[in-house]
């Protein structure tokens, strides 16, 4: 290359050319140039000969840079010149890059570019980039600052250095230029002061094209980055499956930011955890941590963005992780997802960028992506709780023992569940789907056809009760039941048809269960010996009764509807509450109603089943009240009492009538206690033997030893105060143990101390009525004691 020849060679030329060169003539009337000037030429010295022939190659490096492009190009050139020019056997050229700190070059292997990056304050062009001087070494492996380990990776063996800074005309410093093992012919050679200068005006002049072609880079890359971004932007939130759509954000989350690995978390509302997905397909991983700790927690609670470039600096981080899997973190990029509403709905997580820690302007790019992703995380989890609730209604539809047939708003038949098809005793989807409700519902079916007309103009559920069809020449026995499909604008989509098939043994559990409890029922239908059941039975058993207070008072301002209409919703809230715990309901008994919990169908806790009941009871009239109460009704009031006792259960009663019930003295307790309510001024008493077998905690105190109408022994009974409040009964704990400590003083007659105690309680609680109650009692035996007191009060009423 003319403009690039060595210096060594273009001395000899220039030499020559001066020597030989004669002076041209002008033109016209021009003269030639004096002898006095050829000889000036002449007469140069070999010094400022060597001076122009170099400042001749300078100019011609500018002139070659400057038709250069790329910075691949510009950097392999140089390294190119710069080996020729200072004799080097090898030379290299790094670039500061400011976002990482770090000196880097580029190799071409093959058809590729690898790039070498070390940091810019390490080794001898470390050392030249921080000072800014070049340097001449010539035994590396005597200097300090020389890196062997780059000899020992590659091979090569490095004797002598020259190194230059490269520096712009404003004298900032961008990079380092060096030259590695000078020779002279084949003989091994030191660099001089001369190559050091040589050197550095290299550096000097390719400093432009090396700012202007590294600057040219950097936008073609931010460009293509935009490009880049746009793309996946579009891809990603085109994606509706959410599982899906987490692998891509993270992938690309990675890949963008040039990470190691990256993690999307999303808020679980309903649980108050981050989760991801991790893998895929069957090795697909859910991951759950509280949406409040380590660095995802901080971020999603603060919704700002943390960029920590040593991990295990920060306290907020968290190395349990890393010891579990094996992996290691070194930096992190954690950034809030936000909607356009400004709602946090996860985070984005990266770890651990390849060359250095997480700059800047990968956090604006991170920032970016997330707020265009969030649109579609949206659209994905909207999706994904669209087809959860498509799948559970399908498996709920398959799972169904009834048949289901749903028609469209032009009434043909759309789904069909698996029980429809068993019902129907049909072989395939062609014997229905498709099919109009009037092609498919005819002859003895046609009245069906009636029915969802019925309901399409009135948009009125109808229910058919033991309805006679006929599918598949065999006549079936069902409750059909058809309903309207209304969207959530009111606009019809639809019907709905339903069908209970209730032959043969379901027919007879269905008409069973209508006179007697559906738990037994179920028993007897699952065969075995039924015999115990209808025949009698002994067995241990919870007895629950309760009775409304002052009910005669109620049916006089009610009136016969009215009363029957307060029962009926009365009975209703109290079923549900003994059901829920498994109880059976024996029967209705005027106002009042009978229940047990371990008949016919025992368990371990029948005692907490039976307590639990009770409780959700009085909580539950109490909140039925307050709806009354604001309706300008009459509240209503009732005492329950509980027992455990083993008691005969059966089939009782005539060949005509029988009953499915309990009798025995167990039974006769229970009510005793409901009874004894009035007296103690109490909702809820148990029995000692209740008591005793309770494995739960209750907050109840003992409030006497009865000897109940038609006993002669004493039973002890406790008051149950679970359902009370701050308000119902203030200072609650106090006042049992005051009233303990009364109850004491009393059972050994201590009367002043009873009385005493007693009025600690009211104290407590002015309006506990059962200490007013002790405190009378007292004072009356205090003023008539009686004989041989043993603490027991005698009931004398039922």
């Amino acid at each position: 290359m003319a403009d690039t020849q060595s210096t060594r060679g273009a001395t000899k030329k220039q030499r020559a050319n001066v020597k030989k060169t004669p002076a041209k003539k002008k033109r016209g009337n021009a003269k030639a140039p004096s002898k006095a000037k050829a000889r000036d030429v002449t007469k140069l010295s070999a010094a400022e000969i060597h001076r122009l022939q170099r400042a001749d190659l300078l100019l011609g490096i500018s002139r070659h840079m400057a038709g250069i492009e790329t910075l691949d190009e510009v950097l392999s050139e140089l390294v190119a010149i710069v080996s020729r020019e200072t004799s080097a056997e090898r030379s290299s050229l790094f670039l500061n890059d400011m976002e990482t700190g770090e000196l880097y070059t580029r190799v071409a292997q093959g058809s590729n570019i690898r790039e070498i990056r070390i940091l810019n304050d390490s080794g001898i062009a470390g050392w030249v980039f921080s000072s800014g001087k070049g340097t001449i070494i010539d035994d590396a492996h005597e200097d300090a600052r020389f890196n062997k380990t780059i000899d020992e990776q590659t091979g090569f063996r490095t004797r002598s250095i020259l190194c230059a800074p490269i520096k712009t005309v404003k004298g900032d410093i961008i990079g380092v230029v060096q030259s590695l093992n000078k020779k002279d012919g084949r003989k091994q050679a030191l660099f001089v002061k001369d190559d050091l200068e040589f050197l550095q005006d290299i550096a000097t002049q390719a400093a432009v094209a090396l700012q202007s072609t590294e600057f040219v880079e950097r936008m073609q890359k931010k460009r293509t980055q935009e490009m880049e971004f746009l793309d996946v932007v579009s891809d990603v939130t085109s994606e509706i499956n959410l599982n899906a759509l987490l692998a891509k954000v993270m992938g690309e989350a990675t890949r963008m930011l040039n990470a190691e690995r990256s993690t999307l978390f999303l808020n679980d509302e309903k649980t108050n955890e981050l989760w991801s997905m991790v893998g895929a397909g069957l090795d697909a991983l859910e991951i759950r941590l509280p949406n409040h700790v380590g660095i995802a927690g901080t971020v999603f609670t603060s919704a700002q963005s943390i960029n920590i470039p040593y991990a295990y600096a920060d306290l907020r981080f968290n190395p349990a992780f890393d010891k579990k899997t094996g992996f290691f973190t070194r930096s992190i990029l954690c950034t809030p997802v936000v909607t356009k509403q400004g709602k946090c709905i996860g985070v984005t997580q990266v770890l651990n960028k390849k060359g250095g820690p997480f700059s800047d302007e990968d956090e604006q790019r991170l920032k970016a992506f997330t707020a265009q992703i969030s649109i579609g995380l949206e659209n994905a989890k909207l999706f994904n709780d669209v087809q959860n609730m498509k799948n559970y209604n399908e498996s709920m539809l398959e799972s169904m023992t009834n048949a289901v047939v749903t028609t469209d708003e032009d009434g043909k038949i759309v789904t069909c569940n698996a029980a429809g098809y068993r019902i129907m005793k049909l072989e395939g989807e062609d014997a229905i789907i498709g099919k109009t409700a009037e092609e498919f519902f005819i002859d003895d079916n046609e009245w069906v056809i009636k029915k969802i007309r019925k309901v399409d103009e009135s948009q009125v559920s109808d229910i058919s009760m033991d309805a006679e069809l006929k599918f598949g020449g065999e006549q079936t026995s069902a409750n059909v039941t058809i309903l309207p499909l209304i969207s959530s604008e009111q606009e019809k989509l639809g019907s709905m048809v339903m069908i209970e098939d209730i032959s043969s043994e379901k027919r007879m559990k269905s008409t069973m269960s209508r006179y007697m409890y559906p738990a037994l029922a179920d028993q007897l239908m699952e065969g075995g010996n039924n015999e115990d059941f209808l025949g009698g039975r002994s067995t241990d058993a919870t007895v629950l009764f309760s009775d409304i207070r002052s009910f005669t008072t109620l049916t006089e301002k009610l009136g016969p509807q009215g009363t029957v209409k307060l029962l009926n919703e009365y009975f209703t809230i109290m079923v549900d509450c003994i059901t829920e715990e498994g109880g059976m309901l024996d029967k209705f008994i005027g106002d009042a109603l009978m229940a047990a919990f371990g008949i016919p169908v025992s368990h371990d806790d029948d005692e907490d089943r039976a307590m639990r009941a009770a409780i959700k009871m009085i909580t539950s009239l109490n909140d039925w009240n307050v709806e009354r109460a604001a309706r300008g009704e009459m509240t209503i009031d009732h005492g329950l009492g509980l027992n455990t006792d083993n008691v005969v259960s059966g089939n009782i009663g005539s060949p005509k009538r029988m009953d499915y019930t309990m009798i025995g003295d167990g039974v006769n307790l229970a009510a005793r206690l409901e009874s004894a309510c009035k007296q103690y001024h109490a909702h809820l008493l148990i029995s000692e033997y209740t008591h005793k077998k309770l494995k739960g905690t209750y907050r109840m105190r003992d409030i006497d030893d009865v000897i109940v109408k038609g006993k002669t022994m004493p039973v002890r009974v406790f008051e149950v105060l679970d359902y009370h409040t701050d308000e119902t009964f203030p200072n609650l704990m106090d006042g049992v143990g005051y009233f303990t400590e009364g109850r004491k003083h009393y059972h050994v007659g201590s009367w002043d101390k009873a009385i005493t105690s007693f009025n600690d309680v009211l104290k407590a609680n002015p309006n506990d009525k059962l200490s007013e109650t002790y405190i009378e009692r007292c004072q009356h035996l205090k003023a008539d004691p009686p004989k041989d007191w043993d603490g027991v009060w005698i009931m004398k009423s039922k």
